[in-house]
């Protein structure tokens, strides 16, 4: 049977550093969450955002928007939390409902404040190397790995999924630390060729339980980044009753990388705060 990352275990550690990170810094500061719609995954995401805030006494607005929130209702929003002083960090969670377009809405949002790296700003400074807060959710995924002494460099990454907010940035983050990465998405031919050969999985696609036994190498790493509500539990990518057996280590849902995500927002918000 293969080994289970601990996320929330290691979100623990962090949330020490953290605790000491803000009481050496401005408290009045806080982080402004924005959900427009409906969106299972998102609220989840942002219920947990709040519930971590209160635990590492930081201030935190949670602003949810009906489905039917205008371009313009958005965009006001954001620009008001661009010019407020209090506020030290904008998130916006994503997607949107369809009638939005994410690149517009997002390319709003003040890169100093820009928490999850969503901006074309922001996303220029991080391929570039360059000094920018770092994509949350692909930042748990390497933080997971590293805290279990997995060696990247050298390692066959195959990641599932191609998003702006997981797939592509994962993909440069891997490629950091000297990984060969192999992108895989709806339109890649018989993409069990491709997977079954990685040393380290990431799936990333919405897809509950879409990955099965038959799609891993033996002694393989799996990590799952879905979190779709499916009876009223999140669910992710990988069935990982039946794919724990065969591989080495494994991420569940919940408790993987979610669990460290939110940690690792947080600690973007500190190492920004002036």
């Amino acid at each position: 049977m293969g080994q289970i990352i601990n996320g929330k275990e290691i979100a623990s550690k962090l949330k020490e550093q953290i605790k000491n990170d803000i009481s050496n810094k401005v408290n009045n500061k806080r982080i402004s969450s924005i959900l427009v719609g409906n969106d299972g995954g998102s609220i989840y995401y942002q219920d947990f955002q709040e519930k971590l805030a209160k635990n590492l006494k930081i201030e935190f607005e949670k602003i949810r928007l009906k489905e039917d929130t205008s371009k313009e209702e958005l965009k006001e929003l954001i620009i008001s939390l661009n010019e407020n002083e209090e506020v030290e960090g904008i998130m916006l969670l994503l997607p949107l409902p369809k009638h939005l377009d994410e690149e517009e809405i997002t390319n709003l949002i003040d890169p100093s404040k820009d928490l999850d790296c969503l901006s074309d700003a922001s996303v220029g400074k991080f391929y570039k190397g360059k000094k920018s807060f770092v994509p949350c959710t692909p930042y748990s995924v390497i933080t997971l790995l590293k805290e279990y002494n997995v060696k990247i460099e050298g390692s066959n990454v195959v990641i599932i999924g191609r998003s702006n907010i997981v797939g592509k940035p994962l993909a440069q983050m891997f490629l950091n630390e000297n990984a060969t990465v192999t992108i895989c998405h709806s339109k890649t031919k018989d993409i069990k060729e491709f997977t079954k050969k990685a040393d380290i999985l990431v799936v990333a696609i919405g897809r509950p339980k879409f990955i099965d036994s038959s799609y891993v190498g033996e002694n393989s790493i799996v990590i799952d980044v879905g979190t779709t509500p499916v009876d009223g539990k999140i669910t992710g990518d990988v069935d990982f009753e039946d794919v724990i057996d065969k591989v080495k280590l494994i991420t569940p849902v919940p408790g993987g990388v979610g669990a460290l995500t939110t940690t690792l927002l947080f600690k973007n918000f500190c190492e920004g705060l002036k």
